[in-house]
């Protein structure tokens, strides 16, 4: 255990953006808890890696960097709620019992394989979500690939805004003398990670941290087909959660339901708030209760964290839906060990024109279209389902377990 003093304390209620962050500060960090002195957090205790002595000076230097850059010129202000809802019964947390019946496996870092009832409960839940927003919008679908292109990423500000959820896609370098030398790396030591190390460096192409960046993509340098329009895709996104992966809530290797509206300002506000307002009433329709509230994005590393957090919330430019996972558990700050009391299961975001003018995406009169998006976590929203109502199909809503009919 190596104790850190803070040089500036941080206000305590600051401490879950403090929390968010430790793991990201190194890969040696295990384990960390916060140190409290009244309404302050004076310091971080860390666990680290044991097979390799991990230097406390360096480790106060990158705390501090984070916490001065990060953490200390945020305001707290309490979310601003936006919806509420409250639903008979309690919300236990169910994934030790997914485990046992073998509907999860854990297979790697943040890389969990679900089974049923798992699998039709989320194919069912995409469905309605789906089906709202047709029926409300007559959205265009797409099935976008799993990779997207270096450049595409580039364009998006993701980079400069979440450098450390980003996932890299590589290759080996495209000649013969290249393969036959992680061939010959390969027979030589076994160690396939090395090989590549050494061998490896096509990194034209990353993994998606979301599915809205293929719309973008897909639109990029020409004028809008319409004057307003509304697509959704199903896919896969990836983020490198570091230690912060648990369980359903939090993995690397996740599926989105994404709606894109591209438009008028007037447009895409309008579009979002009649989204909002029929997911509202889908999640009472399964008997899910909980929260939408204004919230920001994890910013990191970046000049204006403090500034850009601030603008989303007053602006209210993020909203979060969020649903109970333990209403029993007792709270605890992000890097605890105890288990979150609810997860963010959809994100209903304006992004003005960010996008329409880094992608070149323009209206009938050349102006950049203004964008919004909301994306739905599958497997989040279908652990909160069996958070509250049970991993068995028989303890359903009538109308959920008729649906899936497993």
């Amino acid at each position: 255990m190596t104790r850190i003093p803070l040089t500036t304390p941080v206000p305590s209620a600051l401490a879950d953006e403090l929390a968010k962050r430790v793991y990201f500060i190194s890969d040696a960090i295990t384990g960390f808890s916060l140190i409290r002195s009244g309404d302050e957090i004076t310091g971080v205790d860390m666990i680290t890696e044991t097979s390799s002595p991990v230097d406390p000076v360096e480790l106060a230097r990158k705390l501090h960097v984070v916490v001065t850059n990060d953490v200390l010129g945020q305001r707290h202000v309490e979310p601003k709620v936006v919806w509420r809802a409250a639903t008979p019964g309690t919300a236990r947390y169910a994934f030790d019992e997914l485990l046992a019946r073998g509907a999860a496996t854990e297979l790697g870092e943040g890389q969990i394989a679900l089974g049923e009832p798992v699998l039709s409960l989320m194919d069912h839940l995409d469905g309605e979500i789906r089906a709202l927003v047709m029926a409300e919008f007559g959205a265009r679908e797409y099935r976008y690939p799993t990779l997207m292109t270096a450049d595409a990423l580039r364009r998006t500000g993701y980079a400069e805004s979440f450098p450390q959820l980003l996932m890299f896609v590589s290759r080996l370098h495209g000649d013969v003398d290249s393969y036959q030398g992680f061939l010959d790396s390969l027979a030589e030591s076994g160690d396939l990670s090395e090989a590549l190390r050494e061998h490896g460096g096509g990194f034209d192409h990353c993994l998606p941290p979301t599915m809205c960046f293929h719309t973008y993509h897909q639109f990029a340098d020409r004028t809008l087909p319409a004057p307003s329009l509304v697509v959704t895709a199903c896919g896969k996104s990836f983020r490198h959660e570091s230690r912060y992966r648990r369980s359903l809530e939090r993995l690397w290797d996740f599926t989105i339901r994404e709606i894109v509206f591209l438009g008028s300002p007037e447009f895409v506000l309008s579009s979002r708030t009649r989204l909002m307002e029929g997911v509202y009433a889908l999640m009472e329709s399964l008997g899910l209760g909980g929260r939408c509230e204004v919230a920001s994005d994890p910013f990191f590393l970046n000049e204006g964290t403090a500034a850009r957090t601030w603008s989303q919330r007053l602006l209210e430019q993020k909203y979060e839906l969020r649903l109970p996972l333990d209403e029993e558990a007792e709270g605890g700050s992000v890097g605890s060990e105890d288990r979150p009391r609810d997860v963010s299961v959809a994100s209903f975001n304006y992004h003005e024109q960010f996008f329409g003018r880094s992608f070149g995406i323009l209206d009938a009169v050349g102006e950049p279209v203004f964008t919004g998006c909301a994306g739905f976590g599958l497997e989040r929203l279908a652990f909160a389902f069996l958070c509250r109502h049970g991993v068995d199909p028989e303890g359903w809503p009538t109308a959920v377990r008729t649906a899936v009919a497993l």
